[in-house]
């Protein structure tokens, strides 16, 4: 008798194509109008600092917006609640052209935040619904990477369009990009169903996110001081070093993850992460910085995919809303203190210090990606 292997469930459901259209549609405005705007404000004359504001009040009010949609999600349920999120993120781009001074500018960027903060939690949650468990680290893998391609193509043509067309065309496509997405939210079981409102979860869940939020630190610190702190001609090759590295290893990590499990994943992520801060630490070498980038964005990757599937692996199904709410808190939360807290040190002892603060930081966590269940 020969035996024949049962073939593996289809990675892509018709639910999970429409999610990814839906969040490429969300993070290509999202991305389109965060280099768009503080550029805006700039020469609106509302100065560097409001700026720099615009962008801190929108991933503040995205960090506590997202820890409180799923109490959201439990009343409306997450599809609902999706398409709410993709018109907050859109719809407010059109009153900028309006705006005249920085408490309407920071008052669109807070109202954003929470449209943005909606958009990453549910669709982290209809996701891992909608992907077969036994291919969950993969699909979700192929979520990082439709999330990932806006920040490589939008982030620098939100500038350039509004050099070629000027700020209320720009704010205009990235309000249609989020608004039209609400046509293809799909309306699956899992789209119309809440989750547990309680956000407390167990220690064996957290302490991958705690992980995951160390590497984050120093991924702020990259997005923020890698620009300024090497040449013109190295920057722009390191970052995109750093960002097709993460994609491609979170998608590969995501494949291991489901045949093998995340968690031991989570100590090569912390070690390869600081290393490639601390590599890139010596910035008057082209070469160590592209290869602490590679570095890095291989840890960073490798992260994402194991602290993600690791949390979803360990809670029931209706707590799947929860884990995407704190997952993506850690993610921005940890952006935003390695810009502003490593930024400190930065100011006052220059970024390649900024950048070894970021990989000791982060080896902080070596002791809880050790521990497993």
């Amino acid at each position: 008798m020969t035996t024949t292997a049962a073939a593996p469930p289809r990675l892509l459901t018709p639910a999970a194509v429409r999610l990814l259209a839906v969040d490429l549609a969300a993070m290509t405005s999202f991305y389109l109008l965060l280099s768009a705007v503080p550029l805006y404000a700039s020469e609106r004359g509302i100065g560097a600092a409001g700026a720099g504001l615009s962008t801190g009040v929108l991933m503040v009010t995205a960090v506590a917006a997202e820890l409180a949609t799923p109490a959201l999600a439990a009343r409306v349920g997450f599809g609902r609640l999706l398409a709410a999120g993709l018109v907050l993120l859109g719809a407010p781009a059109l009153a900028l052209p309006a705006v005249g001074g920085l408490v309407g500018l920071l008052a669109v960027a807070a109202v954003r935040g929470c449209g943005f903060a909606i958009v990453v939690v549910a669709i982290g949650a209809l996701a891992a619904h909608a992907i077969p468990a036994q291919r969950r680290g993969e699909g979700l893998g192929v979520f990082g990477l439709a999330a990932t391609v806006p920040a490589v193509v939008a982030l620098p043509l939100g500038v350039w369009l509004a050099r070629l067309v000027g700020f209320p065309v720009v704010f205009a496509i990235g309000a249609a990009a989020a608004v039209l997405a609400t046509l293809l939210v799909p309306g699956s079981p899992a789209a119309a169903a809440g989750d547990r409102v309680r956000l407390a979860l167990p220690a064996d869940v957290l302490r991958p996110a705690v992980v995951f939020f160390a590497t984050a630190v120093a991924g702020g610190v990259v997005v923020a001081f890698l620009p300024g702190a090497v040449a013109g001609g190295v920057a722009a090759p390191a970052l995109l070093v750093q960002a097709a590295t993460a994609t491609l290893t979170r998608w590969l990590a995501g494949r291991y993850a489901d045949r093998s499990g995340g968690a031991r994943l989570l100590v090569p992520a912390v070690v390869l992460a600081a290393a490639g801060m601390a590599t890139a630490a010596a910035t008057g070498s082209g070469i160590a910085v592209l290869a602490g980038m590679a570095l890095f964005g291989t840890g960073f990757g490798l992260a994402q995919a194991a602290s993600l599937t690791t949390m979803l692996r360990r809670v029931a199904p209706d707590r799947y809303g929860a884990v995407s709410a704190v997952w993506n808190a850690a993610y921005d939360l940890g952006w935003g203190v390695g810009a502003i807290g490593v930024g400190l040190v930065v100011a006052s002892l220059g970024a390649p210090a900024g950048f070894v603060v970021a990989a000791l930081l982060t080896l902080v966590a070596l002791p809880l990606a050790t521990r497993r269940r």
